[in-house]
């Protein structure tokens, strides 16, 4: 199969807001620590480069990624130290040859370049809450990937991303009535119990401009949905089968 372009979708942010409930800080909103969520990014990114394909990294401003700190512990690899190794391992090669240090600023990819790229990828982690949802360059190159039907593949909290789209063209969302799965608001919960906090809901959010919200026991174990030019997928567990069915739609 020839190599293609793939575009990867990061957030510039190290944190996002929680409105604390309870404790000493009650009643403030505060900066919870996150970035991407290493799973999501290097089990699809591992497939996308076995595939012999070729990424480019991207971010609002360019700025250098950080990872949730949740996603670095041992605890989100089940104890699989070799796992996680061999993904903080990816990520330290993608820095030395990718660019993954210095994305390239949305601003600087022209309309033009745009149509060199076969896809677009979001990988999750709390970060897109903060700086994707309302940017309109992403929006603008989100559109494009949409209007051109291009594979587009988002996981866990990526999706949130998606609404940027009514930032750019006629200001309307581009993905009104797609069936998309992302981080349930019942899995957001438990992550609020466990801050003492409220945080931005994903899948209410995206509901309440038109998708269709895909969510269930399936989605919860690994399950991806696919409406379109759109796979999504809810968590951590389905980072596998969202790099599998991505890199067939590229190859289509």
């Amino acid at each position: 199969m020839p190599s293609k372009k793939v575009l990867i979708i990061l957030s510039d942010a190290h944190s996002f807001p929680l409105k604390k409930t309870s404790g000493p800080d009650a009643g403030k909103v505060v900066d919870q620590p996150s970035g991407f969520f290493l799973q999501e990014l290097a089990k699809p990114l591992q497939k996308i480069l076995d595939a012999g394909h070729e990424v480019t990294f991207a971010s609002p401003q360019g700025q250098k990624p950080t990872p949730d700190p949740n996603s670095e512990s041992l605890l989100a690899y089940a104890g699989n130290f070799y796992e996680r190794r061999r993904e903080n391992d990816l990520i330290e090669r993608m820095k030395r040859e990718n660019g993954f240090a210095s994305p390239r600023p949305f601003k600087s990819i022209s309309d033009e370049e745009l149509t060199s790229f076969a896809a677009v990828f979001i990988p999750g982690g709390h970060a897109p809450l903060r700086d994707l949802g309302a940017d309109a360059e992403l929006g603008r190159i989100l559109r494009y990937f949409h209007a051109e039907n291009k594979p587009t593949a988002v996981i866990c909290h990526g999706p949130y991303a998606l609404l940027s789209t009514k930032m750019a063209g006629d200001g309307t969302f581009a993905y009104k009535g797609y069936e998309i799965t992302s981080w349930s608001d019942v899995e957001e919960k438990m992550m609020e119990t466990m801050w003492g906090g409220e945080v931005e809901k994903v899948e209410s959010a995206l509901r309440n401009e038109g998708a269709i919200m895909v969510e269930g026991v399936k989605e919860k174990f690994g399950g991806t949905t696919l409406h379109r030019e759109l796979v999504s997928a809810g968590n951590p567990l389905a980072a596998d089968a969202l790099g599998d069915r991505f890199v067939k739609m590229i190859s289509v």
